[in-house]
């Protein structure tokens, strides 16, 4: 109760999140068994990192950083016009579909966040929507990009749970295209309201030359998933050849990535990559220290005794999640997390496929909630909204998160159809 109490102290004081981890861990092992332990705690954290599957997470940043900077969204954006901007209120069509193509391709929700706050939020302010409707509708779509393979969520929850991350990000589709539909019927019902103008459909040739200049940035999740679904090469390997089609697409075809851009490309891929892998790190040995005394299990067979149903207990669960997610960074959450569940998931039967997209949807819906969500402050500063005026606008949508995740909790067919269609 001591060490929870500390942690939770560590946390609000504002140390940053991998050394609350670490002084949590190493007081732990002090308080079992000091000398003993402490003297293999290097060791140890040098070992979690050293895992070839985890090389997956730099190569992917490093992919989504060069496609950043080679000029992507652009053609996107006049592929995405072309595709629902005709439609009632079609810019916020625009920005949610935007967001699915982005998480293709760029993963992170706080890429996507800044991505499209600078550059779709004024379109839509000028186009006659409320700004701080177009944040909040940036904010809460921003799911969309670890939920949406390629995703270092996925990554991290396979390595953790030794679950297939090909299976993982197969399984991330269906619910990636539910939640932008969630988000589609909400903008739906507000364009309706304010009676926005239905816009003159485009020609069938302006559309498909669209598709043409946005294809070979599309090509990257096709080829990542292609390759990975054919067995030509592992997710840690389709890492290393979606760099390498980025790099060919930014410098030969768009013409937009520049040699003068790759020293701030891998400066940004290296500190991403250190501060993912230091959390890593350390949550090993914190993971360690509660396995020495049990607590995982203990706390599995508590679960196991509120119920033996498991939709009862995924409930439970959820609101967890959904409470932790709101206080804690999504990959410490996991790496804490996932040990202590997945006992309790495997006893219930519920396939750990399907509860990898449970819980990577649920604590990524805390990068979107106050007090603090990442996202939240990355748009309110982007788009000048103040924090509790998003976080207002935010919450319609917000619920529409929660109502996908509880639909996506209790549907594993969303999650489980692509995987077992392909065989995994």
């Amino acid at each position: 109760m001591m060490i929870l109490i500390l942690f939770v102290v560590l946390l609000f004081s504002g140390i940053p999140i991998a050394f609350v981890i670490g002084i949590t861990a190493f007081l732990h092992l002090l308080s079992i068994d000091g000398t003993t332990l402490i003297g293999v705690t290097s060791q140890r954290m040098l070992s979690s990192v050293n895992n070839f599957t985890l090389l997956a997470i730099p190569f992917f940043v490093l992919a989504g950083e060069l496609m950043n900077a080679g000029g992507i969204t652009a053609r996107l954006l006049d592929l995405s016009r072309n595709l629902v901007g005709h439609l009632r209120g079609g810019l916020a069509y625009v920005n949610v579909l935007i967001g699915l193509f982005l998480g293709a391709i760029v993963g992170s929700a706080n890429a996507e966040a800044a991505i499209r706050s600078s550059t779709i939020v004024p379109e839509m302010e000028k186009d006659g929507f409320d700004r701080k409707f177009a944040a909040a509708l940036t904010t809460t779509s921003s799911v969309l990009g670890p939920i949406h393979p390629p995703s270092m969520t996925f990554i991290i929850y396979g390595v953790v749970a030794s679950t297939s991350i090909g299976a993982l990000f197969m399984a991330g589709i269906l619910p990636a295209f539910f939640i932008a539909a969630i988000h589609f019927i909400i903008v739906y019902f507000y364009a309706r309201k304010r009676n926005f103008k239905v816009r003159k459909f485009p020609p069938v040739k302006q559309i498909f030359l669209s598709f043409l200049r946005a294809l070979p940035a599309l090509s990257i999740p096709i080829v990542i998933l292609g390759g990975i679904y054919s067995g030509a090469f592992t997710p840690t390997e389709a890492g290393a050849v979606a760099c390498f089609v980025a790099i060919l697409v930014g410098m030969f075809y768009y013409k937009t990535l520049k040699l003068s851009d790759f020293p701030k490309i891998f400066l940004r891929t290296g500190l991403i990559t250190s501060t993912v892998t230091f959390i890593i790190a350390t949550a090993n040995i914190l993971g360690w220290s509660l396995a020495l005394e049990q607590i995982p299990q203990q706390m599995a067979n508590y679960l196991l005794t509120l119920s033996d149903n498991p939709y009862i207990i995924l409930f439970i669960i959820n609101i967890l999640l959904l409470i932790i997610g709101m206080f804690m960074e999504v990959t410490a959450a996991l790496l804490i997390l996932v040990p202590v569940f997945l006992p309790v998931i495997l006893a219930l039967g519920i396939d750990p496929v399907h509860f990898g997209v449970i819980i990577c949807l649920n604590l990524t819906i805390g990068l979107v909630t106050p007090p603090v969500g990442v996202v939240l402050y990355i748009v309110s500063n982007m788009t000048k909204v103040k924090l509790g005026e998003l976080v207002k606008a935010s919450f319609p949508l917000l619920i529409g998160l929660i109502v996908a995740l509880f639909i996506i909790s209790y549907m594993p067919g969303i999650s489980l159809w692509i995987p077992h269609m392909l065989g995994y």
